[in-house]
């Protein structure tokens, strides 16, 4: 997920088949086991945790799925131990990656990124590597079906947001600091926006363009492989032209 092309991979996503849908749900309950881990399982005492059931709300997570997720994770069932890993790297023709992990085994998911990077022609590079052309920040996505735009800059910025952009044709795309994000989602969602995604993700700063359809192959399978994988929470990256990209 990246920039202007984002919008493009919150809509495949919504549109993904039952299997891929399935992915989403159990990366979901997984982000929510640690939220509740570590912070409790009373979203209002909780921010994590609130943002995280926002987001499945976001991914069509059915309430009662969510019901389940909680009273597991508040549980004594699962005592899974899952660390917070960011890995680093590069695709074809240089396009930059970050992927955020949430992984039981360090060594079995460093090792199928690695695999991941290699097979597209890419390669894992070290903590740093990548992410200073990056910027992590607060991305909150709203339908713009029957939004004012002028009144929702308006509240958006009252709310604490730092900007405001305009550019799909579907969606307004605010930005915030990644601290914020949850808080101006409610406060948004409370004056009747509709909000289709809100998280801290990393923006790129720069964009890399891919010129030929076999690099462009590459990297979309290898975006790919990481969605499919169940440690791979997020997967960040700066190919500036994903929309020209023809799966035929």
């Amino acid at each position: 997920m990246s920039g202007h092309n984002k919008w493009s991979t919150i809509k495949r996503k919504k549109g993904a088949n039952d299997a891929a849908r399935a992915k989403v749900f159990t990366k979901i309950g997984r982000e929510l086991a640690v939220a509740v881990k570590n912070g409790g399982a009373d979203p209002n005492n909780n921010a994590k945790l609130r943002d995280v059931i926002a987001k499945a709300k976001q991914n069509n997570v059915p309430n009662d799925n969510i019901d389940r997720m909680l009273k597991k994770a508040a549980g004594d069932a699962d005592t899974t131990n899952y660390e917070e890993i960011i890995y680093e790297g590069y695709g074809p023709s240089g396009v930059a990656v970050v992927v955020e992990a949430l992984t039981d085994n360090r060594n079995r998911t460093a090792g199928e990124v690695r695999h991941y990077f290699d097979k597209a022609g890419g390669n894992m590079g070290n903590p740093g590597s990548v992410t200073f052309m990056f910027e992590k920040l607060g991305v909150i996505i709203i339908e713009k079906e029957d939004t004012d735009e002028d009144q929702l800059m308006e509240d958006a910025l009252e709310a604490g947001a730092s900007d405001f952009l305009t550019d799909e044709e579907d969606i307004f795309e605010i930005r915030t600091e990644p601290n914020d994000v949850g808080a101006i989602r409610d406060e948004l969602e409370a004056k009747g926006y509709t909000v289709i995604s809100s998280e801290a993700a990393y923006v790129p700063s720069t964009y890399t363009r891919l010129e030929s359809q076999d690099d462009m192959k590459k990297m979309a399978k290898m975006i790919e492989m990481f969605e499919e994988n169940d440690d791979v929470q997020n997967i960040y990256h700066n190919w500036e032209n994903e929309d020209e990209y023809n799966e035929d």
